[in-house]
């Protein structure tokens, strides 16, 4: 089965920016929505950061990042995206996952986990104060 390779994670400044990839470990295979959640420190839950569908035309992101992420999805290859992280702040500090959904997603439903049924292993993003 395809693999979910997430990379991009790393320690930086509040105000400071990183970008995210993800890509799959085989084959050419077109996921119909890719993203991220991520779960903070110490916490259980992992929520929605951005997800985009398969031309990137339509997105969906969780409120605390709107604004200041940005997610895109590889223009010939539709098995890669990406997360633009600007304006970094403490409060985003956490384990980032790559999800990828092989089926059309419910988007009013899009932060359910369910959706999705790719995950990658994680990436971890510290932002220090």
């Amino acid at each position: 089965q395809e693999r979910l390779v997430e990379s991009g994670g790393g320690f930086v400044q509040a105000g400071g920016s990183l970008q995210l990839s993800c890509t799959v470990s085989r084959r050419a295979f077109s996921f119909y929505a890719m993203g991220w959640f991520r779960q903070a420190p110490g916490k259980g839950d992992r929520n929605l950061v951005a997800v985009s569908d398969m031309s990137g035309g339509t997105t969906s992101y969780g409120e605390s990042v709107k604004g200041r992420f940005t997610i895109s999805r590889h223009t010939t290859f539709l098995n890669a995206a990406y997360l633009q992280m600007d304006a970094l702040k403490p409060e985003d500090t956490a384990n980032y996952f790559c999800v990828a959904a092989s089926k059309p997603v419910v988007w009013s439903i899009v932060g359910a986990e369910d959706e999705y049924d790719y995950w990658g292993q994680g990436t971890q993003v510290t932002v220090a104060p």
